[in-house]
């Protein structure tokens, strides 16, 4: 009876793979929308261009890490997917895709956060230019003071004037940009690998609490073992990141 359940079920992962494969597919044949602002950005190695984060190779992804300029709050929720960055990146820039993180947050803010995490993708700071904003993952408080807020293609009031999600590009021979992807939202959960191992475990992703997410259990990966941060702001980057995250 075990052996039959689960052959069972078999056929419905194999259908849930070719699924997922097909909304790939599709996903490559959608429209692409060539940029014509020239962005700059603040690194470590001084102003770059979004044409120099390609760093060669013709596509790029772009994590927006959120991270408010002069906010204390450390987002877990980004973090959480940080944390599976570095090893994904190892083989990413051998197969022709740059990847790098984004914050509106100034560099000065970003780095020492960085070197707290131990994390070792190039995180740079997009304080200076329209990006997050053009990119509807930051807002400003105007908008958020009208409700004109528009995040994973809808319209609705927002409270956060930064918010997560992946945006991805290509650069042709010519040297044109082109937005090819946004993912927003729960979009990002298929870049958590810890993700995938709790769905295979009995109790799940076992989020139980008020948040119905991440927010309800996952910490700073150097937190586990110490004080959470700050009650007040622990719970409004949760809140925040919870509204987020619905799809």
């Amino acid at each position: 009876d075990w052996f039959e359940a689960h052959r069972a079920h078999l056929a419905r992962e194999k259908e849930l793979t070719r699924f997922r494969d097909r909304i790939a597919a599709e996903r490559r044949q959608l429209p692409w929308l060539k940029l014509r602002k020239d962005y700059v950005f603040e690194s470590e190695q001084g102003p770059r261009k979004l044409a120099d984060l390609f760093a060669g190779n013709s596509q790029l992804i772009v994590y927006h890490f959120m991270m408010t300029p002069g906010s204390d709050h450390r987002c877990e929720g980004c973090s959480f997917l940080a944390d599976h960055i570095d090893g994904a990146n190892l083989h990413l820039r051998h197969h022709d895709v740059s990847l790098v993180v984004v914050s509106r947050a100034p560099l000065a803010e970003i780095l020492p956060y960085k070197r707290r995490m131990g994390w070792k993708f190039e995180w740079i700071s997009s304080f200076a230019s329209d990006f997050n904003f053009d990119m509807q993952v930051s807002f400003t408080d105007g908008q958020i003071a009208s409700g004109d807020t528009t995040y994973n293609f809808e319209r609705r009031p927002l409270r956060s004037r930064d918010l997560p999600g992946s945006s991805v590009f290509y650069r042709d021979g010519n040297g044109d940009i082109f937005l090819t992807f946004t993912s927003r939202a729960r979009g990002g959960d298929p870049l958590i690998g810890a993700y995938h191992y709790l769905d295979m475990t009995p109790k799940g992703r076992n989020e139980t609490g008020p948040f119905h997410g991440l927010m309800d259990w996952v910490r700073l990966h150097d937190d586990y073992d110490g004080e959470p941060e700050a009650e007040a702001d622990c719970c409004h980057g949760r809140a925040t990141l919870a509204q987020a995250r619905t799809p």
